[in-house]
């Protein structure tokens, strides 16, 4: 996990249809509402990543705030929910999690 700084949120623009479809209260009333949140304006991606196997990721505007690996019997809900965990981490504590890539390894001093 690394520190990177918050961007500032932008704005975008969304059609009348997304407006008139979506009610505020919606992503409250949802299990995972950092989710809800999150993909007003960024992304999550759930699938087979080779060689880790399934994992959900998510973006927030070209930056990646979590990288979720499923477990072993873990079930998609668990692993919605620990993403949702991390991608509220990541907005509240500048915690970014990655659990695809190795951490870097110290260099030798010589």
């Amino acid at each position: 996990m690394e520190h990177r700084p918050k961007r500032p949120r932008r704005q975008t623009a969304s059609s009348i249809g997304e407006k008139a479809a979506r009610k505020p209260s919606d992503s409250a009333a949802l299990p995972w509402p950092r989710i809800a949140e999150l993909i007003d304006h960024g992304e999550i991606t759930v699938g087979e990543i080779s060689p880790v196997g399934c994992a959900a990721i998510a973006h927030d505007e070209g930056q990646t705030l979590a990288m979720r690996v499923r477990r072993p019997s873990e079930t998609f809900l668990q692993l919605l929910t620990r993403l949702h965990r991390a991608i509220a981490k990541a907005y509240t504590d500048d915690i970014f999690t990655d659990e695809i890539n190795p951490p870097p390894t110290p260099s030798k001093i010589q």
